[in-house]
């Protein structure tokens, strides 16, 4: 079987070495005669896995006490509604950053629930960078201030994270968490779909502070409550089990590698290729970021017309690149060159836009 270049946005490539453990797993899990896909939740070898993906994801996030890793089912968009469900009570007012498709979408959800005050959008410049802080205009007691810390559509991220004060700050990290080091410990609550960085579809990670926890509405129902979760472990209903399972073996390879500030190495390597490869164009690809604000997860550029896109989407994956076309709201092209992606890979996708720019710029 030949591998292909896996760009996907996610569903995404996954590392080849957790790969192999869980095929070699699959059919007799630690001597139990069973695949861990038919194995009870209420185990004992089950609950060692959930608890060691809480503490893999607290220790590669550099956390202690005072935070819990709960893993949830829904994705991020059940985040968009389960948080201002939990902490937007009725006269409250919550904040949000908004620089990308999903950000728009969190706003939308919260405005369902409650009040939300867009304190900066740049959508204005076509979502192309981050706003300066003296952009951000901050409501006063906010329940909370929500932001993604990297935009998968638009290809756009924050370089550094911003000082916003005291008011409990939520991130949508979806596509960029466990890529480089952060300060954690600046989050009330972090929360990301793991199908991009960290494992596959069908998990969602929360980290978050047990003082916001215990700030949760009572009166919701249980399962949608945070606290629920925490009190259980993340094991109040059934989880998705394999999707922790994997989820955990994809933090021990991180951990192995080196933790966050190995991978943030490997992701700058990886992006300086392909963004090389556009800025040394001419002018045939145009990144869609300004260049402050280009995400080290998602390249987005486009070419002189769609006909070339399509051209281009098509030659790429004859070559073995597939993913590369744009989102359908967007169009154009995008590379997603998450953790697991191989430097081989990108260097791949440099050289062949390299060639398609001498056959047809």
């Amino acid at each position: 079987m030949s591998k292909v270049h896996n760009f996907n946005a996610g569903p995404a490539v996954l590392p080849q070495a957790v790969l192999a453990q869980a095929q070699a797993e699959l059919l007799d899990y630690q001597g139990r005669g069973m695949s861990i896909l038919e194995m009870s939740h209420r185990s004992k070898e089950y609950e060692a896995v959930n608890a060691q993906a809480e503490a893999r994801m607290k220790a590669l996030l550099g956390l202690g006490e005072g935070y819990r890793a709960l893993f949830l089912q829904g994705g991020a968009s059940f985040q968009f509604a389960m948080i201002p469900l939990n902490f937007l009570p009725p006269g409250a007012v919550a904040d949000y950053i908004v620089t990308g498709a999903w950000g728009e979408k969190a706003v939308e959800e919260a405005r369902r629930i409650g009040e939300a005050n867009v304190a900066a959008s740049t959508a204005e410049g076509g979502f192309r960078s981050t706003p300066a802080a003296a952009e951000i205009q901050l409501s006063p007691g906010a329940a909370y201030i929500h932001l993604t810390t990297n935009e998968t559509i638009q290809g756009v991220q924050w370089a550094e994270m911003p000082d916003l004060g005291d008011t409990p700050l939520i991130a949508d990290m979806s596509s960029d968490i466990m890529s480089r080091p952060f300060d954690a410990g600046r989050f009330a609550m972090i929360y990301a779909g793991a199908q991009k960085n960290i494992g596959p579809a069908g998990v969602t990670v929360v980290v978050i502070r047990e003082d916001l926890i215990a700030r949760g509405r009572n009166d919701l129902p249980a399962i949608m409550r945070y606290s629920t979760f925490a009190k259980n472990s993340s094991l109040y209903n059934t989880p998705p089990a394999f999707s922790v399972y994997l989820l955990n073996l994809v933090l021990g390879w991180i951990t192995d590698l080196g933790g966050l500030p190995a991978m943030e190495a490997r992701n700058r390597r990886k992006a300086e290729l392909v963004y090389g490869a556009i800025d040394g164009s001419g002018g045939f690809y145009r990144g869609h970021a300004a260049p402050e604000a280009r995400s080290q997860m998602n390249v987005t550029f486009r070419l002189p017309e769609e006909a070339l896109e399509k051209q281009f989407v098509a030659e790429a994956q004859a070559a073995g690149m597939v993913g590369l076309g744009g989102h359908r709201s967007v169009g154009g092209i995008r590379a997603s060159i998450y953790n697991a992606l191989e430097e081989e890979s990108c260097a791949a996708l440099a050289s062949f836009m390299g060639e398609f720019l001498r056959a047809n710029g």
